[in-house]
């Protein structure tokens, strides 16, 4: 069960990542994209990572932060970070708490069989921790497009 809610504050979060340690209060200042994904270095989360990549600048220049979180490990986290060149944070989640917090976590099918991963989702926070904005269950083709667009649209 998700404890976020769109207009509602984030509850604070710390996190360790690819650039340290991470915390909600850490992010206030700026708008923040923070975007969950199954897992490094596959197909899909693969091609949302270089178009968040390939856009940072603009999201930047939108006055807007990036950062992802998968289950994955700190390790896998640097190789995937350092192949693609990603400039934002890569948050490790192997315990599920920010998992838990936003409510990403779903029983999905893969090859026949059901197994526990992440649903692939966004949400856009305000710089005072409020959440914005929310996607859930999106589909990688145009996404980084339409959060940027979002992003712009409330400048």
């Amino acid at each position: 069960m998700s404890q976020i809610a769109v207009g509602k504050p984030i509850p604070d979060f710390t996190a360790t990542s690819t650039q340290g340690e991470i915390s909600l209060k850490g992010l206030l200042g700026h708008r923040t994209v923070l975007y969950f994904y199954p897992k490094d270095s596959t197909p899909g989360c693969t091609t949302q990572a270089q178009g968040f990549r390939d856009n940072y600048q603009a999201f930047v220049d939108a006055g807007c932060q990036i950062v992802g979180v998968s289950r994955d490990s700190l390790k896998s986290h640097n190789n995937f970070t350092d192949k693609q060149t990603l400039p934002f944070p890569l948050i490790t989640d192997q315990d599920e708490a920010l998992c838990e917090l936003f409510g990403v976590m779903k029983m999905k099918n893969m090859y026949g069989k059901q197994v526990r991963g992440i649903e692939r989702s966004t949400f856009l926070i305000d710089a005072g921790g409020v959440l914005l904005r929310e996607w859930r269950g999106l589909r990688v083709p145009g996404h980084v497009d339409e959060v940027l667009q979002t992003v712009r649209d409330q400048e």
